[in-house]
């Protein structure tokens, strides 16, 4: 006998976005692209479970259905009771209803019915919430409740610390999710029918990416041959589509008289010629560049719940950095990594100008972001502005520097570190490192800085070794960078 197939709530929504990736989803629970990138979906649940639970507390006096998920007719039950009984709110009010189950945030009552409220970690209503908002408000009406009012509780953009009394804005979109609500019934069969059977084949598109990325994208999407439009600087996809329409699949399919940008036509002329491109003018950049040369590197959080004075939710704070500092003598390697969950910015700003002492140029890769991480230690440390901004006048950025002089074929047209590095400087890239991007730092960051109680000692220092390592190779990597264009260059 075929078991009964029930949907959750972020199944239905997964399931208008694609019914193919529904399908995998509950065919092949155990699949590798859904453990991908567990770790950072791990800080992502954490963040929206505390959301939840600091937004009870907006709507207080309520009855919690305190159990697993995967307890449905206990849960069931106890919501059940807990209408029976006339709580006035009741948190993850659980219901099933037409094969989807739903388990409401905050479900709070009124005179006239419920209001269902849905705890959102944005600081907006946005579009791809309206689906799972109407999938609940139809749930809860099948199940015999009037619903009058649906709203989004969100994060307010106005709060700042230590101030939380207005960290959540509570936005009614009864009026907003009205059709889509109507919309479930058919769609739910739909679906439902659609899981019952094998395979749908769908096609790919816009949808792949939209409102979220399959995990499963690579199993659609056939891999592009070396060069292919899309990897074309600065181009859109939409015009990459057309390109590939007319017949122009590769770089080196494009006429000879192609329009493009002069980055764009150094990436064509390099990946025509597999050679690297150099051009005349980069000597005089890096001659601008005046020694000794500090290579700067910040890792962030970005704590959507501010928890350092005058942040906001998801306030950008630097709270590690690594600085590789070039001499006439050689390089000194000079790092700082925050240590508990004490506001650690004038640390940081302490051992960063230290750091930078006596250097006349301090050299970043996309500089903007070291730019705006001393911006907000300017906000918030007054009294040390003066040595900020003198620090911040000494910022170059090396990103732009390769952007209009180099290019080499293994760029893929892009000029992250990540892609430029280990095709400049062959042997020197992420691979080998635990902790890969700048996402995952800041995940591995929040961890060890906001929730290291949920870590043992051994794990609090294999994180702390790790985050080391990676900011180090950013750094080392700007130096190794630095080294080779100079050579390229001449100098």
């Amino acid at each position: 006998m075929r078991p009964v197939i029930r949907l959750s709530k972020s199944q239905f929504v997964s399931g208008l976005q694609c019914q193919k990736m529904l399908w995998w989803m509950v065919h092949e629970p155990e699949a590798p692209e859904l453990a991908a990138g567990e770790k950072l979906q791990q800080v992502i649940f954490e963040r929206g479970r505390r959301i939840g639970e600091i937004a009870r507390t907006f709507v207080p006096g309520g009855v919690l259905i305190d159990l697993p998920h995967h307890e449905v007719k206990h849960r069931l039950a106890d919501t059940a009771r807990a209408i029976a009984d006339g709580a006035p709110v009741i948190y993850e009010a659980s219901f099933l209803e037409d094969g989807i189950f739903v388990a409401v945030d905050i479900l709070d009552r009124r005179r006239d019915g419920f209001v269902l409220v849905e705890v959102k970690a944005t600081l907006d209503v946005k579009d791809k919430h309206i689906p799972d908002v109407a999938i609940q408000t139809h749930v809860v009406r099948r199940a015999g409740l009037v619903v009058t009012r649906a709203e989004v509780l969100h994060l307010n953009r106005e709060c700042r610390h230590p101030d939380l009394s207005n960290l959540f804005v509570r936005e009614n979109v009864t009026s907003l999710i009205r059709s889509a609500v109507r919309a479930v019934p058919k769609q739910a069969r739909e679906l439902l029918s659609m899981l019952a059977g094998p395979l749908p084949e769908i096609k790919t598109g816009p949808h792949c990416t939209a409102p979220y990325t399959c995990p499963f994208i690579k199993r659609c999407w056939p891999p592009l041959p070396d060069h292919h439009v899309s990897t074309l600087y600065g181009i859109r996809q939409a015009k990459a589509e057309e390109y590939v329409a007319d017949g122009y699949k590769t770089l080196f399919d494009l006429p000879r008289k192609f329009a493009a940008s002069p980055t764009a036509r150094r990436q064509i002329h390099s990946v025509r010629t597999g050679k690297v491109i150099v051009e005349r003018d980069l000597r005089r950049a890096l001659a601008s560049l005046a020694p000794p040369i500090a290579f700067l590197d910040f890792e962030t959080v970005n704590p959507a719940i501010p928890v350092w004075p005058g942040c906001r939710p998801y306030a950008l704070v630097p709270v590690q950095f690594s600085c590789h500092v070039l001499k006439a003598d050689g390089v000194e390697h000079r790092a700082w990594l925050a240590e508990g969950p004490d506001d650690p910015r004038e640390q940081l700003a302490h051992a960063l100008i230290a750091a930078c002492a006596g250097v006349n140029t301090v050299l970043a890769y996309n500089a903007p972001f070291e730019q705006r991480c001393i911006d907000g230690l300017i906000e918030v440390l007054p009294h040390m502005e003066g040595e900020l901004v003198a620090l911040s006048r000494r910022i170059r950025d090396l990103l732009p520097i390769v952007r209009d002089h180099v290019y080499h074929p293994d760029f893929g047209g892009s000029f992250s570190i990540k892609k430029v590095l280990p095709a400049l400087v062959p042997g020197l890239g992420y691979d080998d490192l635990e902790i890969q991007d700048g996402g995952s730092a800041s995940a591995a960051l929040e961890t060890l800085l906001l929730g290291a109680d949920a870590l043992t000692a051994v794990q609090q220092r294999s994180l702390r070794r790790e985050l080391l390592r990676y900011c180090e190779r950013d750094s080392m990597g700007m130096v190794r960078l630095h080294e080779r264009l100079r050579a390229l260059a001449g100098l």
